[in-house]
């Protein structure tokens, strides 16, 4: 049986224009920014339940809003969302949701 995570890293999707929050922008760096961004386009959801992992799993085939949740090396929460229509990704703090 093939790695199911090898899988979907080869089921990419768009991200559409990018955005961030001015609390993200302020509480990450660029690379932690861009690491995140290239885990969640490849199917990596970081720090989601197993619930909301197969979720997003059925909203990358089924065109769905897809959110991860992922730490920053120095602890703050963040969650990168993309929207159901691909036209946009955010990233930002869950408070500013």
């Amino acid at each position: 049986m093939r790695d199911t995570r090898e899988e979907k890293r080869g089921a990419d999707f768009r991200l559409g224009s990018l955005f961030i929050t001015p609390g993200a922008q302020q509480a990450l760096t660029h690379e932690e920014i861009m690491g995140a961004l290239g885990r969640h386009c490849r199917g990596d959801w970081g720090e989601v339940s197993a619930e909301d992992q197969a979720e997003n799993d059925l909203s990358v085939k089924e065109g769905f809003r897809i959110l991860s949740a992922y730490r920053s090396r120095t602890g703050h929460k963040f969650w990168v969302i993309t929207e159901a229509d691909r036209s946009a990704t955010t990233v930002l703090l869950p408070d500013e949701y």
